[in-house]
This record gives structure tokens, sequence and C-alpha cells, in this order.
């Protein structure tokens, strides 16, 4: 709440049920797997800690995200990257000075919601359509593949990490507090951003773990990635096929030899959109209202990911405790509609509090400081 909502104006609750569902998933976690070293609710809120980031409607804490209004609804659109910004004359058929979010603006209030969406992801931009109350709610926040017969999984899986930014390393960090033997997998051409940008936020979802650094236009290294997944209990992914496509790697196969292949991507496996946390959990129904606005505020900091990563983590860890051979495909825009269409029951008045984050004990390594000893030894 303390993260939705205008700067001078009072926090806004979500619609549904996203804390309670993000406790749900923690304490089953913390049941199965035994582990009383897991964090609570707070997880919402510490990257936005880290950062010193505030509620800043109708912009995103993060600042990347803006909800637009279309000529027959609003849009939630996410420009971070830049390239994004380079793909504004394409997505607006023409030069623009000044301000880019009025300029786009602009242009997405003579259009529809549809037409925004497509033009928009056919740029490879981050835009989904911000439901006028929460869609209908998935049957689950995931789906689950069988690829073959049960494997016997060891106590402390490998975990070998291919994602980056926020969800996927969460769920990570969460099996690694779990046991879990976290391998996390970058690509020396294009490391993890958050290296970058989340400081200490980056430490502590990766402190204790081991860092490979492969450079993926090599074949050699692309058949190192490949024994990496072969020899691992749980793989996390966040890639959209393609990507998997062009380096010859098919998550079924993996999977049937007994691993559990956990995908988190924007809208799942099925699809090519890109999507971020802020326009995901918009597109889902995580949008709040304050009454004297008629425009949406996005709830919390990239309220998707920390979701996501959590319900990945319970379903990653039961997966491969009831024998593997399977492929997760968590699609962040079914967790936040999950979320959002959760019923609500009634109860006391609960605080706004600040974000807070948990003490940092560990450092994140240095990219690529484990990559010759791990190769040796699972390669």
């Amino acid at each position: 709440m303390a993260l939705t909502g205008w700067a001078d104006g009072r926090p806004l609750a979500a619609p549904g049920a996203p804390a309670s569902m993000l406790r749900a998933a923690l304490a089953t976690l913390r049941s199965i797997a035994g582990c009383d070293t897991l964090p609570g609710v707070q997880l919402l809120g510490e990257r936005a800690a880290a950062l010193a980031l505030s509620r800043r409607a109708p912009r995103s804490p993060g600042g990347g995200f803006q909800p637009l209004r279309a000529a027959d609804g609003w849009v939630g659109l996410t420009l971070s990257r830049p390239w994004d910004f380079r793909a504004l004359p394409a997505l607006l058929e023409r030069e623009s000075s000044g301000d880019p979010w009025t300029a786009t603006a602009r242009w997405a209030a003579q259009r529809s919601t549809e037409e925004v969406v497509k033009r928009a992801r056919l740029l490879d931009l981050a835009c989904a359509k911000i439901p006028e109350r929460p869609a209908g709610r998935p049957s689950a926040p995931f789906d689950l593949f069988r690829c073959g017969p049960p494997h016997d999984m060891p106590d402390h899986p490998t975990v070998v990490d291919l994602t980056s930014l926020w969800a996927g390393p969460l769920c990570a960090h969460l099996l690694g507090l779990c046991g879990a033997r976290i391998i996390k997998v970058e690509s020396t051409q294009r490391p993890d951003g958050a290296r970058r940008a989340a400081g200490r936020f980056f430490d502590l979802l990766h402190g204790g773990h081991e860092s490979v650094a492969l450079d993926l236009t090599l074949r050699t290294d692309i058949e190192h990635l490949r024994g990496l997944l072969c020899a691992a209990d749980i793989v996390l992914e966040g890639s959209r096929p393609r990507a998997l496509d062009h380096l010859g790697i098919d998550a079924r196969k993996i999977a049937a030899n007994g691993g559990t292949w956990v995908s988190i991507t924007a809208y799942g496996r099925g699809h090519q959109a890109v999507g971020f946390g802020d326009d995901v959990a918009a597109g889902g129904g995580l949008v709040a209202y304050d009454g004297a606005r008629p425009t949406p505020a996005v709830c919390g900091d990239a309220l998707a990911d920390p979701l996501s990563g959590a319900v990945a983590a319970l379903g990653a860890f039961a997966a491969a405790r009831t024998g593997g051979a399977c492929i997760l495909d968590v699609a962040m825009i079914d967790v936040a509609a999950w979320a959002a269409g959760a019923a609500v029951e009634p109860g006391p008045s609960v605080p706004a509090e600040p974000p807070r984050s948990r003490p940092l004990t560990k450092t994140a390594p240095p990219l690529g400081r484990d990559t010759r000893r791990v190769l040796s030894e699972l390669t």
C-alpha cells in the first residue's frame, strides 16, 4: 500500500489479495521444505527499500511504467531499456522531441487499446491492456506438464538459474534458503542487468550462489550450457521459446530425463510478447483507484515479479519432491490475475508500512567467478 498511489495522496490497497497469496505460498513452501529461514511478505517491498523508491503515480515507483489512456480504455506501457526509447519513432510513426511520455500519450489517445498493444508488441515493447475490473481468475497460477516417469531427487537439489531481474532470481533465492545449490549462469555478452542497476538488492538475491559466465556465441560454451542443464535437478529460465530454440535446447527432452524445468515468463511459454513486473501486474488487474482521479495506479513495485517468484519456488520445490520430469510454466500474467481475482475476507484495517528489507549477510559473486570449477565438476 505504501508504494501504491500518488505522492500527495493516501496509500491505496490493491484489489484481490496479493499479500495473502504471497503469505500462503511462503507458508506452504516453509512447511514442505522444513525451512524456517524464509522471509515474509516484506518481499513485496524489498527492491523498493534497497533502491529508496516510493509511490509516484501515475508512474510506477521505479519510473519505467505508466498507464496511458487509449480511445476505448487504458493500457500500461513500460519504457525502461535504452532501446525502448529508440523504438518510439517507429511506434509513433514520426520523430518526436520533448518528453517521450507526453508524445506517447497523445498517440495512444487516438487509437484503440487493441491497436496500441499490438503495435507496441510488434516493436518488442512491454505493453498490456488494463482491464476495467479484475479479469476472470485463471484455474491455477501455473501449468504443470509431465514429460516422463518420476525420478528420485536429492534432498539438496542443484539448481541452474538462467533468469535475470527479479522473479526468477527470487525463485532461486528462496530455493537456496531451502537448501538447494544455486548456480547462476549468465551470458558474457549480456549479463543480468540487475548487477549494474540493483546493487544491494542484487546482492540480497544472489548472495551465497555460484556464478558461471558463458559466451553463447561460441559452440563450446553452448555445449557447456547444455551439459549444465542436463546435470541440474531444477532449471530456472525466463527466455522466450525462440531464444532456447536458437541454442538447440529442448526443455522437454531435459525434463523427460528427470529434471524439473521451470519457465517464468510474462505470458507463458507459448507466447513471444515481452513483459515486466509493472505492466504485467496492471494487465492482470492489479491496479488501484483513489476515487478522485480516473487514472489507474499500478499496485506496488513490479508486483508481478515477487508474486511469480514465490509461486514458482513453491511449484518447483513441490514438483522436484514428487519426482520431477516435468515443465512448470509460470505465466506472470496468470499469477497477477490469480492474485487480483482472489476473494477478500473482511478484516481489521492494516497500516501502510514503509517498505523494508532484510539485512544483507552475503554479497553476490563477481560475474563468472566459479565458471572453471563448476564446468569441470558438472560438464
